[in-house]
């Protein structure tokens, strides 16, 4: 699967979606805006989340009371109408497909069609990682994971049964210890780690606004998306995704 495939069949689902549940109106309006990093995920005792140190931003899009989200590093403001939003250019602006994800998941939530597209908030992505690691010790007991994405609480809650690599695209934490696990470059490292060494991958769903989820899709291994941002995308490609302590 392309970047291209991957947007396009988004955009095309989006467009039925409006469509079919005549949205199309002029006075039906989309807001998004960017989140501090408390409003996003409160005040966490972990201090070394990726939104907290600014390597990530949360879009945050309303549309009529039910929200959407979407980790990114392309800040954008926007207000609109839903056809604003069919022609963006998802493809070649990162911002315009920051907004479109976000208020995708936001039109899919308020049409009851995806759950879980509000992030955790506090204490709660520390729970939420004891609560990963507890499932995938009881479904993928000894099997090899790689974790995609520097997730900290994650990473921290799966470190101890040793059998966990780590893929990033951020120069700052590539080569870098954390919690017990070398983090490896997520582009020279992955056919090595994700194709030959991995039994079960666990990734960010933030991996859908650089259009690298392609990478993780249809690749023969078992693969699993957590977090908001992907709320939507995984319906449309039937993905499996967890997210426990979303709303």
């Amino acid at each position: 699967m392309t970047k291209e495939y991957l947007f396009n069949k988004l955009k095309e689902y989006f467009k039925e979606l409006v469509v079919n549940n005549s949205l199309n109106s002029d006075n039906i309006k989309i807001r998004s805006k960017t989140l501090k990093a408390e409003e996003a995920i409160g005040i966490t005792e972990r201090k070394d989340f990726p939104i907290i140190v600014g390597k990530e931003i949360m879009l945050q899009a309303e549309f009529q009371g039910a929200y959407g989200q979407a980790f990114t590093d392309a800040p954008s403001i926007f207000e609109g109408t839903l056809e604003d939003i069919m022609n963006l250019d998802i493809i070649n602006d990162p911002h315009s497909r920051g907004i479109f994800i976000a208020s995708m998941n936001a039109v899919m939530s308020k049409l009851g069609l995806v759950k879980n597209t509000v992030h955790c908030k506090n204490s709660e992505p520390e729970l939420c990682a004891k609560k990963i690691a507890e499932y995938i010790r009881e479904i993928y007991s000894g099997k090899k994971i790689a974790l995609i994405g520097y997730q900290p609480a994650i990473l921290d809650a799966l470190s101890k049964d040793n059998n966990i690599r780590i893929l990033d695209l951020n120069k700052d934490n590539i080569g870098e210890n954390k919690y017990g696990v070398i983090v490896e470059d997520g582009i020279k490292a992955y056919d090595e780690v994700v194709l030959n060494w991995a039994e079960v991958i666990l990734c960010t769903g933030s991996t859908l606004c650089n259009g690298s989820i392609v990478n993780f899709i249809d690749i023969e291994k078992e693969v699993i998306f957590y977090g908001t941002t992907v709320a939507g995308a995984a319906k449309v490609f039937n993905l499996k995704r967890i997210c426990f302590y979303s709303i």
